[in-house]
């Protein structure tokens, strides 16, 4: 008679383990699930990259690229404040009025002049900063927070004690210049004075700013140089007029077109320097900028037409210094 253990198969010697059979329904629905989440990580991996950058498009589309393209748009119309939907179309008419414009001229020459009263004085003093920071010092690190701070300070706080200063009958300016024996100057009322005045309030503001990048581009010279330099016998002034100037070439050229463009754009400085007089810059506009030429025609003329004009001749001096800087670039790396 047959058992249960006589009739039961025995395994064959080598072969596979009881399990699924190839091509059975169960394998074949784990295959496509890995397909299909494979297909959602390359998808995943080639449009996510996109929807991470996409809200700074969009807030640049809507803030940056919408404005420039209506404003180059509206520099071709006359346009009104009062009836900014009424567009008549007049051409190049208002930048041929701008371009006929004495104040214009004067306000292009106000900036170029605080332009450079502030910006070669700024990078000057910032150098010097950097050079002395760049040395070990006891609490480097509040000196250097303490760079920083007027660059955190609002504009409008900054230029209203500066106004103070420079008052004609109380200022603290004035009051040292009569202990010497120097006559009162009134810094709100001649065009030199109150040029450096404005110029002074930037110098105070972006210093700082200033010396901190030069003072991480010293930080990444090698020490090499610096010692091959003194086993020379070069002092600590030659070591940086040899050393560190010209391994700051890059540094500098950045920091001179980025003041540059700071420069061209001055406004809330001369704007609060002399309260009274507000966007015209003095009584004879005589620190008007460009800025407040712009803000002027386009809020107190009310002629946006204009205004949009000016900004965008503005942005045509911006393009002309960033190929100046292209230049002066490629030609820094040539000789290099």
């Amino acid at each position: 008679m047959a058992t249960r253990s006589d009739t039961a198969a025995s395994p064959v010697k080598g072969g596979a383990a009881p399990g699924r059979a190839p091509g059975s329904p169960s394998e074949d629905k784990e295959g496509r699930r890995r397909a299909k989440l494979s297909r959602r990580w390359q998808r995943d991996a080639r449009f996510s990259p996109y929807a991470f950058v996409a809200p700074f498009f969009l807030l640049f589309a809507a803030f940056g690229l919408f404005p420039l393209i209506y404003t180059g748009w509206a520099s071709l119309h006359q346009v009104e404040l009062t009836a900014p939907t009424d567009m008549n179309w007049v051409g190049l008419k208002n930048y041929t009025r701008i371009f006929d414009d004495d104040f214009f001229w004067n306000a292009a020459q106000n900036t170029l002049t605080i332009g450079i009263i502030s910006t070669v004085p700024q990078l000057m003093i910032a150098m010097g900063i950097a050079h002395i920071l760049n040395y070990k010092l006891r609490a480097s690190t509040f000196w250097r927070v303490a760079m920083l701070a007027p660059y955190a300070t609002s504009i409008a706080a900054a230029t209203l004690v500066f106004v103070l200063l420079f008052g004609r009958d109380y200022g603290m300016i004035n009051w040292v210049l009569d202990a010497v024996g120097i006559d009162p100057i009134g810094w709100q009322d001649d065009k030199w004075p109150g040029q450096i005045a404005v110029s002074t309030i930037i110098i105070w503001r972006w210093t700082g700013y200033n010396a901190l990048i030069y003072l991480a581009a010293m930080q990444a010279i090698p020490q090499d140089l610096y010692e091959s330099a003194a086993l020379d016998g070069a002092s600590r002034w030659r070591q940086f007029l040899h050393v560190t100037l010209p391994s700051l070439r890059p540094t500098i050229l950045f920091t001179v077109v980025v003041s540059t463009i700071g420069a061209s754009q001055v406004f809330g400085e001369p704007l609060l320097f002399d309260p009274n007089k507000g966007a015209s810059g003095g009584a004879e506009h005589q620190f008007q900028t460009l800025g407040l030429y712009l803000y002027e025609q386009g809020w107190v003329n009310q002629h946006l037409g204009r205004a949009s004009a000016i900004a965008w001749t503005m942005f045509a001096i911006l393009i002309v210094i960033g190929l100046i800087n292209q230049l002066i670039s490629r030609r820094l790396r040539a000789s290099s």
